[in-house]
């Protein structure tokens, strides 16, 4: 019953921002402690299968926060951890107490360590390498202790870093010896003769491109980490022993949350990137303020920056990003002025007026696809995206239905939607798209933990496609790219093409406003904390959870021989069942037994398909291969080996079908004005014409098409 109320108490939290649990949270005043306590609490009480707290669980936190903070174990010594151990089976007490030792004893001695570090590869690269002493490096971090003391410890790091100086000692003697050229040298067919250095000049410019590559690193990520970044990582760690997709989002990373299942912000319409110590602007939103404007270019530095109504503008130099980010969004209507370190040298005040900015490529976008005088569609979805506070604005269901709109006025005669590396989003979304694709029933099962199973339905009679579809999927197609897949082969309503299975996430999650669980704001924002609430299951009853969904058609992949799964991450909740649901059975002409029967038979006598199942098989051998010589005759003789293995795989590049890609008329008249967009769909284009697994899905189509009129004919005459 406390359970079944606490439940309840989410639900009310979440939909109206008005409950809190200030009942059961003490306002603490440290708000490392605080957040401590709030997250067990939603923890224990609000997640589908809650953990207890105790040593095994204590133990897990231990060993994944350490690897988190020092993957490469170059960091710590074995005294530290020795240090850290008594700690290893006492965490879980600490929770219960918010009491947050071990993670500042950790936090305090990787800060050391991270000093101790600069002065390490700053030495190590101010003396030459040896590339011909015979000596190996084995990139199995997991594999590796940690070392007795400094000295062991500086001799790690000097090996990383010949083996990361290494392959940019070989690009240099390549250039030199005229077997590889930069794109730029190869467009202008550089006449000058290539200045000769001598093999200890190269050494000594590669040592120096390494030493410029770990000084941005420290400057721009390390020196930029600040003590509550790293507690969100280890808030991070507690959370995610939970399950998977249970996360911690520190205030930032909840901005970018918002951002990307929306596909809008607020702001100037610019991507940045921080550049030692300037923000550098890396690319202009089509469409955005900034690109609209014209005066800021790709290449810019940002120097100040400043209100419209404020006087003072506030240097950004040497500012955190995330810092700077802030100062430049802002409400669409506002003015920002930015002083510009343009790309000659000089300095310019710039005036922007904030705006809504689409990430288009957020965005479902479509193409027709010409094939022997026939018209079909193809509408790739990245997200289902979705604005929570609006779902009336612009979402992935609406979109799909416009596109499949304007597919139809050019007379598609099939539909392929692609949901390649769609990593879900949205339920409410994926149940309004099954809807359609069919008259009415039910899409998808949902159940909470103690709490009967609820049923989601189309309940729109209307059917905007029903012709022709398949839906093609990967490995990286995840959750409500799932529900959309396994609800339309239950229903065999479509075809499914690609991957053996998809990645497996079946559960829902839910986002808590964590500064909705305390009476007062003055501890600043607590962030929010993304929590899984619900699994899903297809309406025939079984779980999509590991098992994801069984594609009706296998293609092999560059993915199908790599663990990425929701079976091979860490903790992931058990695959179930539950009772079905009454559906039908799409009634149609279409004969999909013979369909993928054909199919099938294509692609065993596919080339193409056969030399990617080899490549990615290959691929997979080298990847598990982590001991490489630092001895440079040996290093050219495995890469030129590779090499030679490798070109056997080359004609996977040069594979082309015989598909004509268009864009609709809307978007060609978009790109008179718009011609990054039209580069965008031009490269998107030229991606699919290239593409075996959009030619077998057309191929598909073509066959559903032909089989509907046999059996239409077939069934007439009966």
């Amino acid at each position: 019953m406390k359970r079944k109320y606490n439940i309840i108490l989410l639900v009310l939290l979440l939909a109206f921002g008005s409950c809190s649990f200030t009942a059961k949270v003490d306002d603490d005043p440290d708000k490392d402690k605080l957040l401590i306590q709030i997250i067990t609490l939603a923890l224990d009480q609000l997640h589908f299968e809650p953990k207890e707290l105790n040593d095994a669980f204590s133990a897990e936190i231990y060993s994944d926060y350490l690897e988190l903070v020092d993957p490469l174990k170059r960091y710590f010594l074995q005294s530290d951890i020795d240090d850290f151990k008594k700690f290893e089976t006492e965490i879980d007490d600490q929770l219960r107490a918010y009491d947050i030792s071990f993670f500042n004893m950790v936090y305090e001695r990787l800060i050391q360590r991270q000093q101790d570090a600069k002065e390490y590869y700053k030495s190590i690269l101010s003396k030459p390498f040896n590339y011909e002493q015979d000596e190996d490096y084995n990139a199995d971090y997991e594999s590796l202790a940690f070392v007795k003391n400094k000295k062991a410890l500086k001799e790690r790091w000097r090996q990383q870093l010949k083996f990361n100086t290494l392959s940019g000692y070989d690009m240099l003697i390549d250039q030199q010896n005229g077997e590889s050229k930069t794109d730029d040298e190869a467009e202008a067919e550089v006449k000058e003769p290539i200045v000769k250095k001598s093999l200890k000049e190269i050494e000594e410019e590669s040592r120096a491109e390494t030493l410029k590559t770990l000084d941005n690193y420290f400057t721009d990520y390390i020196d930029d980490m600040e003590r509550e970044d790293w507690f969100a990582m280890y808030v991070n760690t507690i959370v995610e022993e939970f399950d998977p997709h249970t996360s911690y989002m520190a205030p930032t990373d909840k901005d970018r949350f918002d951002q990307q299942m929306s596909g809008k912000l607020e702001g100037i319409g610019a991507r940045l990137q921080k550049k030692m110590d300037y923000i550098k602007i890396v690319e202009l939103i089509s469409g955005g303020p900034a690109w609209r404007d014209g005066k800021i270019e790709v290449g810019d530095l940002i120097v100040k920056v400043r209100q419209d109504k404020e006087k003072e503008a506030i240097s950004v130099v040497g500012m955190r990003i995330d810092d700077a980010i802030k100062l430049i969004k802002g409400p669409k209507g506002t003015k920002v002025i930015l002083t510009m370190k343009k790309v000659d040298g000089s300095f310019e005040d710039i005036a922007i007026t904030r705006d809504i900015v689409e990430l288009e490529e957020t965005y479902a976008k479509s193409s027709i696809v010409k094939k022997d005088n026939k018209n079909y569609g193809v509408i790739n979805l990245p997200k289902f995206y979705v604005d929570f506070e609006d779902y009336k604005s612009r979402n992935a269901s609406s979109d799909i239905k416009l596109e499949i709109e304007r597919l139809k006025e050019q007379g598609i005669e099939g539909l392929v939607l692609d949901l390649r590396n769609n990593g879900g989003g949205s339920l409410r979304t994926v149940v309004d798209m099954a809807g359609l694709f069919i008259k009415d029933g039910p899409v998808v099962q949902v159940r909470s933990t103690d709490e009967p199973k609820e049923v989601l339905s189309d309940t729109d009679k209307s059917i905007i496609w029903d012709g022709p579809l398949v839906i093609m999927v990967n490995e990286l197609s995840a959750s409500a790219s799932e529900i959309l897949a396994a609800a339309m082969q239950d229903y065999k309503r479509a075809i499914i093409i690609g991957s053996k299975q998809t990645y497996g996430k079946g559960t829902v999650q839910n986002v808590l406003d964590l500064n909705r669980m305390v009476r007062n704001s003055s501890h600043g924002d607590l962030g929010a904390l993304k929590l899984t609430r619900q699994k899903f299951y297809r309406i025939n009853g079984g779980s999509t959870q590991l098992e994801g969904v069984k594609s009706d058609v296998v293609v092999p992949d560059r993915y199908s021989f790599i663990d990425i799964g929701e079976r091979d991450q860490e903790n992931p909740l058990a695959w179930d069942k539950i009772t079905p649901v009454e559906y039908e059975v799409w009634n149609s002409y279409f004969d999909y037994d013979t369909t993928i029967a054909n199919s099938k038979s294509r692609m065993e006598n596919n080339a193409q398909l056969k030399l990617i199942e080899s490549s990615a098989k290959w691929a997979k051998t080298k990847m598990d291969d982590n001991n490489y010589s630092l001895n440079y005759k040996k290093y050219k003789a495995e890469l030129k080996l590779n090499e030679e293995e490798a070109k056997q795989f080359e004609a996977i590049a040069d594979y082309k079908t015989n598909l004509t890609f268009e864009s609709l008329p809307y978007e060609q008249k978009l790109f008179e004005q718009d011609t990054i967009l039209r580069d965008k769909r031009n490269r998107w284009h030229e991606n699919l014409s290239k593409d075996v697994y959009v030619e077998e899905a057309i191929n598909v189509l073509n066959d559903l098409k032909m089989t509907y009129e046999i059996k239409k004919v077939a069934t007439i005459k009966d």
